[in-house]
C-alpha cells in the first residue's frame, strides 16, 4: 500500500479506480480533467479508494506550497529582492500582481477545494468497524480540516473570493459558484461552525500513512485545533471581539495540550535557544542552534505540519524556494531574494542579555559584532553571507545561505511548535491577559508562574475561570532557570523543559532588565482602572509579539499576515501597514506602498476574484 502511495506523490494523480469526470471551466477555475477525483462507486467507502483520494489531496496541496510563503513574505518587510529576481516575483513584492503572473493562480487552491468537497460529501463516516469505531472520521476530519486551511489562504491572498462547498462537476456548476463570494471575516465564520463540531481527539489524531519518500505522513496534515484557532484570531482581529481571541488561545492551548497525548507536555524545551557562553569575553562564536527545524513527529519535535516537496524539478511538484533564497550550484549561486535592510535594523537592536560564570549577574554583548552576531542571535544562526572573486574575470561572486532553506530542503513548513506558543500569546494578550502572554516570551509558562505572575493581577470570578483552562501542570511543566544555561549545571535540575520565545536567541531574558513589563505592579480592583491598565499594557506587548515574529520567523511566510492582524488593530490600520512595510529598505530610507485602504491590502484576479 505504500509503495502505490508513494506512486500518487510522484505522479501527482490518482488511479486504480479513481475516475474523473469534470468539464473545465474557461478563466476562473481553468480546471484540467483530473482536477476532480472520485471513486466509481456513490461512497467512498473502502480504505483504497479513501486513502488515494486523501493523498490526491496532499499531492494538489503541493502546487500551494511556494505561494504560501511568498505571498506571506514578499509583501512585508523582512526581505528585499535581489537585481535578478524575476517579474513575477517583483510584482508580489511591489503590490501590483498582473493576472499572468505564475502565482496568481486562484485554480490551483479550487482543485484542492473542489477535490475536499467531493470527499466530505462521499466519504462514508458512518461505516464502522467490528469495534464499533468510525472507519475513516481521521480522514473526514483531516480534509475538513485541509479545505478549511486553504480558503483561508485565499481569503489571505485575495480578501474576498468565490466561495462553493459543494463538488463541481460541470461547466454549469462552476459559473454558478462564481456568483457567491466570501470576505475574509465571512470564511472565518463559515469555517469555525464546520470544524467546530468535530470530535476533540482529531485534533491531533490524523490518518496513518507511515513515511512518503522519507517524510513522515502525520506532517502532512493540518491540526484542527490549530487551524481553528488561526480562525478564530483572524476573526477576532477584523472584528475586535475579544471572546474570539480568548477562543483562539484556547484552541491553541488545545493543541499544546494534546499534542503527545493525555497527561504528557509539549514544552518550548531548553535544548532550543542559541547564546553566548555564560561569562563570554570573546565575541566570536555563540553556542546552540536552531534551524533547520528537523522534520519529525517526537514527542519534542518543533515541526507540526509541512508540504512535502519533490527533490528534482522533474518531478512536477519541486519547490523552488531554497533556489530563492540559498546559493546553489543549481541557480548558478545567484538568490532572488535577500534580508532586507530593517531585517537586520530588528535583529540588531535587540539587548542581548549574558550571563555570569555563576549565574548570578548579567551583562550585555557588545554592538558592532561582525557577522551579525550583534543583538538577536537567531539572524546569524540562518543567515551567513560570503563571496570569492573569480581567478580569470576578477569578478567578485557573492553567495548568500539561508538554512532555513537549505540545499536538502524539499519541503515547505507550515506550522511549527514555537509558532503555535507565539499566537498562543498574541490571543491572550487581546483577550485581556498581558501578563501571561508576556510570560510566555520571557521565561515560559507553568501554574506556578501562572499562579505567581498572573492571578494577582485578574482577580474576578470571571477571570479565575478563564486561567483555569490554562493548565500547565507543575510535574510536566517546569520553567528553566539560570541554573539550567551556566558551565556548571550541579545546581541544574534535568525535569525542567520551559523556556521564554524571547531566550532563544537573546539571551537570559528573565534576568533582562532591557525586557520588563509595563506597569508590572499595578495591582488594581477598580474594574474601570484595571482595564485602562490592562489597555495600555496590551498595546506594549502586541508591539513585543511583532517583533517577535520579526526575529523567529523572518522568511518563513508569516511576515505579512502578522503585520495585517497587528495593523487591523490600529486606529489607522492603513497607516500602520504602509509605516511598517515602508521601512522595509531601513527606518530612513522608506518607500510609498499605497495600502491606505484595506482592499489594496489584496491582490486580484481577472475582475473574478479579489476586490
Amino acid at each position: 500500500m505504500i509503495t502505490k502511495i508513494y506512486k500518487i506523490f510522484c505522479a501527482g494523480v490518482i488511479g486504480c479506480g479513481i475516475a474523473a469526470t469534470l468539464t473545465s471551466c474557461e478563466d476562473f477555475f481553468n480546471q484540467e480533467s483530473d482536477d476532480v477525483l472520485y471513486a466509481e462507486n456513490e461512497h467512498l467507502n473502502n480504505a483504497v479508494d479513501t486513502i488515494y483520494s486523501v493523498t490526491g489531496i496532499l499531492a494538489k496541496l503541493q502546487t500551494l506550497a511556494d505561494r504560501t510563503i511568498l505571498f506571506g513574505e514578499l509583501r512585508g518587510d523582512l526581505v528585499d529582492l535581489t537585481n535578478i529576481a524575476n517579474k513575477d516575483l517583483r510584482e508580489i513584492a511591489e503590490f501590483n500582481v498582473s493576472d499572468d503572473n505564475q502565482y496568481n493562480q486562484p485554480s490551483d487552491y479550487y482543485a484542492v477545494i473542489n477535490n475536499c468537497n467531493y470527499f466530505i460529501e462521499h466519504a462514508d463516516t458512518a461505516l464502522r468497524s467490528n469495534r464499533n469505531e468510525n472507519i475513516f472520521m481521521k480522514e473526514y476530519c483531516a480534509v475538513k480540516a485541509i479545505r478549511a486551511w486553504t480558503y483561508l489562504q485565499l481569503g489571505l491572498v485575495y480578501g474576498k473570493v468565490p466561495f462553493f462547498t459543494e463538488p463541481l462537476l460541470s461547466k454549469d456548476a462552476a459559473e454558478e459558484a462564481e456568483k457567491t463570494t466570501k470576505t475574509l471575516e465571512e470564511i472565518c465564520d463559515f469555517f469555525i461552525q464546520d470544524l467546530k463540531d468535530l470530535p476533540v481527539r482529531y485534533n491531533s489524531v490524523f490518518p496513518g500513512y507511515s513515511d512518503i519518500r522519507t517524510v513522515q505522513s502525520k506532517l502532512m496534515f493540518f491540526p484542527l485545533s490549530i487551524v481553528r484557532g488561526d480562525l478564530y484570531l483572524w476573526k477576532a482581529s477584523l472584528t475586535g471581539n475579544k471572546a474570539d481571541y480568548l477562543q483562539a488561545a484556547r484552541e491553541y492551548y488545545d493543541f499544546i495540550n494534546q499534542r503527545n497525548g493525555e497527561n504528557s507536555a509539549y514544552p518550548t524545551t531548553r535544548s532550543e535557544w542559541i547564546m553566548w557562553e555564560p561569562g563570554s569575553t570573546e565575541w566570536t562564536e555563540p553556542s546552540g542552534s536552531l534551524y533547520p527545524s528537523d522534520e519529525s513527529v517526537a514527542s519534542d519535535a518543533e515541526m507540526i505540519t509541512l508540504i512535502p516537496g519533490d527533490s528534482i524539478p522533474a518531478e512536477g511538484h519541486y519547490s523552488e524556494l531554497r533556489n530563492l533564497f540559498t546559493s546553489r550550484e543549481e541557480n548558478q549561486y545567484y538568490v532572488s531574494i535577500k534580508p532586507s535592510a530593517r531585517l537586520f535594523e530588528i535583529s540588531e537592536s535587540q539587548p542581548n542579555c549574558v550571563l555570569s560564570n555563576d549565574g548570578t549577574s548579567v551583562f550585555y554583548a557588545p554592538k558592532g559584532l561582525g557577522e551579525y552576531m550583534s543583538g538577536d542571535l537567531r539572524l546569524q544562526d540562518y543567515y551567513y553571507k560570503n563571496y570569492e572573486t573569480d581567478d580569470i574575470t576578477g569578478q567578485r561572486m557573492e553567495y548568500q545561505y539561508i538554512y532555513k532553506y537549505s540545499s536538502s530542503s524539499r519541503n515547505v513548513h507550515i506550522y511549527r511548535r514555537t509558532m503555535v506558543y507565539l499566537r498562543l500569546a498574541e490571543a491572550l494578550n487581546m483577550a485581556g491577559y498581558p501578563h501571561m502572554a508576556f510570560e510566555i516570551l520571557s521565561e515560559g509558562l507553568s501554574n506556578e508562574v501562572i499562579d505567581e505572575k498572573v492571578r494577582p493581577f485578574y482577580p474576578t470570578v470571571n477571570d479565575s475561570i478563564t486561567l483555569n483552562y490554562f493548565d500547565f501542570n507543575d510535574t510536566r511543566y517546569e520553567v528553566c532557570d539560570q541554573y539550567d544555561f551556566i558551565r556548571d549545571r550541579q545546581m541544574a535540575i534535568d525535569t525542567h523543559n520551559m523556556m521564554g520565545i524571547h531566550a532563544r536567541g537573546c539571551g537570559w531574558t528573565p534576568m533582562d532588565t532591557t525586557y520588563t513589563f509595563p506597569l508590572r505592579d499595578s495591582i488594581e480592583f477598580d474594574d474601570s482602572k484595571r482595564a485602562e491598565i490592562i489597555a495600555k499594557q496590551q498595546v506594549v506587548i502586541d508591539s513585543l509579539i511583532l517583533t517577535e515574529s520579526a526575529l523567529e520567523f523572518a522568511l518563513e511566510g508569516t511576515r505579512y499576515y502578522d503585520i495585517m492582524r497587528y495593523a487591523l488593530r490600529q486606529s489607522n490600520p492603513g497607516a500602520t501597514m504602509m509605516k511598517i512595510i515602508g521601512a522595509r529598505k531601513g527606518k530612513t530610507n522608506y518607500t510609498n506602498f499605497n495600502l491606505a485602504n484595506k482592499t489594496d491590502w489584496f491582490i486580484k484576479w481577472k475582475n473574478k476574484v479579489g476586490y
